[in-house]
């Protein structure tokens, strides 16, 4: 930023789009702040605030409403002889991600991330 210091108020429309731009699917918090011309840590410190808020009761709009439903089941190996318990994830549109419960904390997490 150039320029004199300068200290705006934001409305609460303007962080709330702020907000779902920033945590949308596939976007990049550094982007947004670009765009917006806004701090990430600022960004971030209404999320964390919003998150409180929301906690305590009070009516405000959802910012990360994406879910994907995950179901536990049993599924047949390969070679049809042993079963084993997998996760599946409904991603819609016919899409679906099975992943087995054996597979290491780190895989999965990275899995799961690399979908959103």
């Amino acid at each position: 930023m150039t320029g004199p210091e300068r200290r705006r108020r934001w409305r609460d429309e303007e962080r709330f789009q702020i907000l779902a731009d920033a945590f949308a699917p596939g976007a990049c918090v550094a982007d947004v702040a670009r765009r917006w011309d806004v701090s990430t840590s600022l960004i971030y410190t209404w999320r964390r605030n919003l998150r409180r808020e929301q906690a305590e009761g009070a009516s405000l709009p959802m910012v990360e409403a994406t879910f994907a439903q995950a179901v536990l089941t049993k599924d047949e190996k390969a070679d049809g002889c042993d079963r084993c318990t997998v996760i599946s994830v409904e991603l819609g549109e016919g899409r679906r991600v099975r992943i087995s419960t054996e597979a290491p904390a780190a895989l999965v997490r990275a899995t799961l991330k690399a979908l959103r």
